[in-house]
């Protein structure tokens, strides 16, 4: 028989019986964490010009072992899930702040490719695997109710959403004013404090409503539907779009004219408009079908991208892109999040949406990669901007199909 989880005079449940751990607390928390590596996460591509000219590297280099991190960040997160499922998030989430905050440190002192993929690709990459929202979000999924996982998985992810638009200002000012080595010294320095922040995750939640089924049946059950590989295959075309935009849209603004602060106001109004359109989203998807607002969700990124390449660029067209591709930027990911959660359950949450976000950073991976390999033989991003918007086509179609249904288990018999 699951423990009871005490109540404090809120009325919220505590975790492992501590009576501050309410879930509120763990929202916090979560957001925090998700604040500091997303947030950070989303600079990187204010550091690819200064850091090129500066050691006379072409665009590829960067951009390979940005997409190398995404590429890391996706193949050790099922891992990361597994481990927090199995053996609860804490420890997953301090060892990820460690190994992101000393990545960080380490990259300065990168002054060639191997060693910048080790620093950028390698280690940033495990600790965003670690950090990141495959741990985060099932963690506070698991803290609160089936009715309200929706939202609040929402304002998770609108907390990653705000570190993207507070930490651009914050890299751009830190890059301006103490150049580009010491400026990822601080982020480093900021990284290490999701160490006591993930120690306040510490527990569960929620066991009363896990069923006895093993993970091998649970890794099964998700191969077999059909819906669990289309969201896979769209969390692919997010991970390329949005990856390919934060890494090479600044330089892309500067080849076509613009400054390096309007790069970084563009990505700032991205993260400061998904903030809205994250919860938004989260919020119609806990109202109608969340597969449907996802498909929707890349019908709007098509629309926003062909305009945005089609119209003439200036500031003002630029500030409007951002806004309308920034509703959509993260919202994708508690949709998603919830979703796995709606048909399979929260036991092994961390796990199967681990594995559904390695699509996104398989995609992550080609869109930082190809980014910069396509500009370095064509001398354009036409080709890249023409392909996302083929592919967010794709994707919205693959939404429309999904079995949004909850697996109806067959009681499983004692050995």
């Amino acid at each position: 028989m699951a423990r009871p989880y005490p109540a404090t005079a809120s009325g919220e449940l505590s975790l492992n019986g501590s009576a501050w751990r309410i879930p509120t607390v763990v929202l916090v928390c979560g957001g925090l964490i998700l604040l500091l590596a997303i947030g950070t996460r989303q600079s990187f591509g204010l550091f690819l010009v200064p850091m090129s000219l500066d050691l006379g590297w072409g665009r590829e280099t960067f951009s390979f072992a940005i997409a190398l991190q995404n590429l890391v960040w996706g193949l050790a997160m099922p891992f990361a899930g597994a481990i927090a499922d199995r053996f609860g998030a804490a420890r997953v989430l301090i060892a990820g702040g460690f190994a992101y905050a000393v990545g960080l440190w380490m990259m300065p002192y990168s002054t060639t490719a191997l060693a910048f993929d080790l620093s950028a690709g390698l280690l940033v990459g495990l600790g965003l695997s670690c950090t990141g929202f495959g741990v985060v979000l099932s963690v506070v999924a698991r803290a609160y109710p089936a009715h309200k996982r929706s939202r609040a998985a929402g304002i998770a992810g609108a907390c990653g959403s705000f570190g993207q638009f507070a930490m651009l200002p914050w890299g751009q000012a830190l890059i301006t004013h103490f150049g580009w080595m010491n400026a990822l010294l601080v982020l480093g320095a900021g990284a290490f404090l999701m160490v006591p922040l993930g120690a306040a995750l510490a527990g569960r939640g929620r066991a009363s409503e896990e069923s006895e089924q093993p993970i091998s049946a649970a890794l099964a059950e998700a191969a077999s539907h059909r819906g669990f590989w289309f969201l896979t295959l769209s969390f692919f075309v997010c991970g390329l779009q949005t990856v390919f935009m934060m890494t090479h849209l600044p330089a892309y603004l500067i080849d076509r004219g613009l400054s390096a602060a309007d790069g970084m106001q563009a990505l700032a109004i991205i993260g400061l408009s998904n903030i809205v359109g994250s919860y938004a989203a989260s919020a119609l998807g806990g109202r109608y079908s969340k597969k449907l607002v996802l498909a929707w969700m890349y019908v709007i990124r098509a629309v926003a991208i062909t305009a945005f390449i089609t119209l003439p660029l200036s500031a003002p067209s630029l500030y409007v892109f951002a806004v309308v591709v920034g509703s959509t930027w993260l919202g994708t990911v508690p949709l998603t999040n919830s979703l796995v959660a709606q048909i399979f359950g929260v036991k092994y949450l961390s796990t199967l949406f681990s594995i559904a976000f390695l699509g996104h950073q398989l995609g992550s991976f080609v869109g930082a990669w190809m980014g910069g390999a396509v500009f370095d033989l064509t001398g354009s991003y036409l080709p890249v901007w023409l392909a996302s918007i083929a592919l967010s086509v794709i994707a919205a179609a693959l939404c429309v199909p999904i079995d949004e249904r909850a697996i109806k288990r067959l009681a499983i018999r004692p050995a």
